[in-house]
């Protein structure tokens, strides 16, 4: 199969699981059927501001959602049905090492869905405990061999690399200060470090960067080695509206962006007043649809400009 993907691809996740169970209900442990069907009933109401969306002229062809199978089975069911580009998270939710959710059956749950990608959180700092890295690089390249050699989806990798104390400490603590000046090369080294292992995403989803010239960098690692067709989506990591703004609008302006996927910013806050009775559930539909079809406008007109 050709590595890579190129064209235009504006995602709305909702793959969220731990975040929903924790921060939006405050329940720990394991779920009641109950409990499970009330956070499905809340990941449909996002799923109905996407299909909004693309009523309210977001390109059916250039859109997708990225939700998991635990809460959002039906909606991967029926976003198929209806042909849209859909993502599913292959990773265990919340922890800091990367492993299957369903274990060795890892590919008889990608082919129960059949997504258009299989997506995978990865927490990766190059500076960090070499072992874990080393022992999440081998399960990575599992994946990706799979999905490359006859698998029925795309292999799509958000790279987080979160500080070490000693890298915030040089710093004196300041974790803006390490979004700027550290992360962008510490990403290009990550990228590096996984392809060399063998590690071979169709589309990187990497953290906000706020500027062109690290945004290049990261595109010339991604795509090195002939790697020409692989593409880049800008993630919103539950940010603000201005810094998710300004995010998009510059990965917009550096090729090899193709997109982005901000989910907490467009619906946490809508979700969060329709449960505490603030909205109407047709209200909070349209919210969620009118924030990610300004994330669609903002993408699209910085990429024009």
């Amino acid at each position: 199969m050709a590595i890579g993907y190129d064209r235009p691809l504006y995602i709305l996740p909702f793959d969220h699981r731990g975040t929903f169970q924790k921060n939006m209900f405050g329940w720990s442990g394991t779920l009641t059927l109950e409990q499970t069907a009330k956070i499905a009933d809340m990941k449909k109401v996002i799923y109905d501001g996407f299909k909004a969306a693309l009523g309210g002229g977001v390109p059916e062809e250039k859109a997708g959602i990225l939700v998991d199978e635990q809460f959002g089975a039906e909606i991967l069911l029926d976003a198929a049905k209806h042909g849209y580009n859909t993502s599913c998270p292959a990773e265990k939710s919340g922890q800091d090492e990367f492993d299957f959710e369903y274990g060795e059956d890892f590919a008889g749950h990608i082919e129960k869905f059949r997504p258009t990608f299989c997506k995978v959180l990865v927490r990766y700092n190059p500076e960090g405990d070499a072992e874990m890295n080393k022992r999440q690089s081998g399960r990575l390249k599992r994946l990706s061999d799979y999905l490359h050699s006859g698998g029925p989806s795309k292999f799509m990798f958000e790279l987080l690399v979160p500080a070490e104390k000693a890298q915030l400490e040089k710093l004196g603590g300041d974790k803006k200060r390490y979004d700027h000046e550290l992360r962008p090369e510490l990403m290009v080294r990550a990228i590096h470090d996984l392809q060399d292992a063998g590690v071979e995403p169709d589309v990187w989803k990497i953290e906000g960067i706020d500027s062109t010239e690290d945004g290049k960098k990261v595109v010339q690692a991604m795509k090195r080695g002939g790697r020409d067709h692989v593409g880049a989506i800008i993630l919103g990591r539950g940010e603000d509206d201005v810094k998710v703004r300004q995010w998009l609008k510059t990965a917009a302006s550096v090729p090899g962006f193709i997109g982005f996927a901000v989910g907490r910013t467009t619906f946490w806050d809508p979700l969060t007043d329709w449960r505490g009775g603030k909205n109407t559930r047709e209200a909070t539909v349209a919210e969620i649809s009118r924030r990610f079809q300004e994330w669609v406008h903002i993408f699209e007109s910085a990429r024009k400009s």
